[in-house]
């Protein structure tokens, strides 16, 4: 409430005054360490709602029959559901799920519970938004369209570099194009960080998710919007990222620190954004379903003109790895596949602003892009 002239006035009546800084959301809980896993059940007692209420575990189906489903903390009316990471999260996929549950339960869950890399993360934000708002998930690919909080939701990653666990967001693939649902009731109220749950991700997948961090901080400290906050955050994820992939750190010490990387990456972009990889690594994942972490790779070893320097470095950590990228992916597409992903692409115009500048589309042109497609 507030006293105008003697009388008291409601503050939902009161003028908006226009923000001059965005007041973003952090997770506000989080654990981290070697066997923490095993508190989930701990934590999410004091969130159960009541015995019927259950919580959803969503969870990357490459752990199904193995060890870590049975220290899953499952119990009353609680459901687990494995999910596939073959293929980027869609609005239908999130859709379904949603339905889905909504349909076998009474009661509103008490929580999702998201388990698996950065596929499961997104799929988890976005339906423990979903949950409490209407229509389909498509309708809330942008920024800052949701109206109404999400249920209670906590990220699991079992994979590090996507910074999912951390971000406001959660990408989806929709009817039209590859967005994410951008908006202060995304980001996880619980995050679970245990190295010990990346044992096991293949050489192939932990760099390209690794790079996903890279290029995160990359990005994010060459773009126009940077300032102190994604600075200190982006100066210190790059730093962890040389010192993963090319120090010979003992593998439980790369373990915690590129779980860090991505936390640290992820927040780099928070009041900052992404760049040119990203905005086109969108455009082969609309078309060809390029996963995400390897098509930001596909991308970026051609951006010498943007990030001379790092794609000096990124060229060195995969020679120093092993790590050998496909060719010819774009090589037999029409005219008009090329005209789709470059479409996408240049509709992520917060991106390209962080990028270039305000005036980004005198440098990027369809026909500039074509060429970097081109390469791949």
């Amino acid at each position: 409430m507030e006293l105008k002239n003697n009388s008291v006035v409601a503050e939902d009546t009161l003028p908006m005054q226009k923000e001059r800084y965005r007041n973003f959301p952090m997770v506000p809980r989080v654990v981290f360490g070697k066997g923490c896993f095993d508190q989930l059940g701990t934590i999410l007692m004091v969130k159960r709602l009541n015995s019927e209420a259950p919580f959803i575990f969503l969870v990357d189906d490459v752990f199904e029959g193995k060890a870590l489903v049975a220290r899953i903390p499952a119990i009353c009316n609680d459901r687990i559901i494995f999910i596939s990471a073959d293929e980027e999260p869609k609005t239908n996929q999130v859709d379904a799920l949603v339905e889905k549950i909504k349909t076998d339960f009474q009661e509103a869950p008490s929580g999702i519970v998201g388990i698996g890399g950065g596929t499961v993360m997104d799929l988890s934000k976005a339906v423990a938004i979903m949950m409490n708002n209407e229509g389909s998930a498509a309708k809330y690919q942008g920024w800052d369209l949701v109206n109404k909080p999400s249920v209670y939701h906590v990220g699991i990653p079992t994979i590090s570099g996507t910074g999912a666990e951390v971000s406001r967001t959660t990408v989806l693939l929709g009817p039209e194009k590859k967005l994410g649902i951008n908006s202060d009731f995304t980001t996880f109220d619980q995050v679970v960080l245990d190295p010990d749950l990346t044992k096991g991700v293949s050489k192939d997948q932990w760099f390209y998710t690794g790079m996903d961090c890279f290029i995160h901080c990359v990005e994010s400290l060459n773009g126009t919007y940077l300032n102190a906050f994604s600075q200190s955050y982006g100066e210190k994820a790059f730093q962890l990222c040389k010192e993963v992939f090319l120090e010979g750190l003992s593998e439980d010490d790369a373990r915690d620190k590129l779980m860090m990387a991505s936390w640290h990456g992820g927040m780099s972009i928070a009041y900052s954004q992404v760049g040119v990889a990203h905005a086109m690594s969108y455009g082969l994942s609309y078309l060809l379903g390029v996963k995400h972490g390897i098509g930001n790779c596909l991308v970026f070893q051609h951006l010498e003109e943007f990030y001379p320097k790092d794609v000096i470095l990124f060229k060195i950590m995969q020679e120093k790895h092993g790590i050998h990228l496909p060719k010819g992916v774009c090589a037999n597409l029409s005219d008009d596949e090329f005209d789709t992903m470059i479409t996408v692409a240049m509709g992520m115009e917060p991106l390209w602003e962080n990028a270039l500048g305000k005036e980004w589309r005198k440098t990027i042109t369809p026909a500039k892009l074509k060429s970097i497609y081109e390469k791949i």
